[in-house]
């Protein structure tokens, strides 16, 4: 069996459930301090009152402990001939010849905070000075509508294809990345003439509003 390198943690998989676990935790517990009225008022002629907001509360707060969970399983893992690339609900594997390189950018110059709105712009305030590392690709590794049905939007500059990653060791799995890359025979770390990059981009067009 192949053995891959360090596993790194996707961030921005991380800070998006970061922002849902908490509420919905809250949310569970207010349901079971809900159920102690109840008790209250209708413990002998309708039980089902509390015993339902009971079961509900546990429910919900089970959820929230569930995405707790989830926020440590989504990872990107460096592999001799391919970049794994791991969520819970999701499993890919990117060729190394689908790489066509990689760039690095400060998050928020990327996704400028001022231009988004709501938990997108939460979510990239918390990430704003972390350095992203751009995958830009010759070619999806599968359906792009598979891949943002299952990744956020904060995974995705614009429709080109490419892989937004930020993780806390940013150096090093460049490194790791670039290493890999470089000893695979033929690979190219350069763009074709012509080409143009997600970065190049940034400052001829304003980006949009997500």
């Amino acid at each position: 069996m192949v053995r891959g390198g360090r596993r790194y943690r996707l961030l921005i998989y991380r800070a998006v459930v970061d922002r849902w676990w908490p509420s919905i935790l809250f949310l569970g517990f207010a349901l079971l301090t809900l159920a102690w009225p109840l008790y209250q008022q209708s413990q002998h002629d309708e039980p089902w009152r509390w015993q339902g907001m009971i079961a509900l509360g546990v429910i919900v707060i089970g959820g929230a402990l569930f995405l707790l969970a989830l926020r440590k399983l989504a990872y990107v893992q460096v592999f001799p001939t391919y970049l794994k690339l791991v969520t819970p609900f999701l499993r890919v594997h990117i060729s190394r010849k689908r790489i066509r390189r990689t760039v690095t950018a400060e998050v928020q110059a990327l996704f400028p905070p001022s231009q988004l709105r709501g938990w997108k712009r939460e979510v990239i305030a918390s990430l704003a000075g972390r350095t992203a590392i751009v995958l830009e690709l010759n070619g999806w590794p599968m359906a792009p509508t598979v891949l943002r049905w299952f990744l956020s939007p904060l995974f995705f500059k614009d429709h080109t294809p490419h892989l937004v990653l930020v993780v806390e060791d940013w150096l090093r799995f460049s490194t790791e990345l670039e290493s890999a890359r470089s000893g695979e025979k033929g690979a190219k770390p350069t763009l074709p003439p012509g080409h143009s990059s997600i970065l190049s981009r940034l400052r001829h067009q304003p980006p949009k509003k997500m």
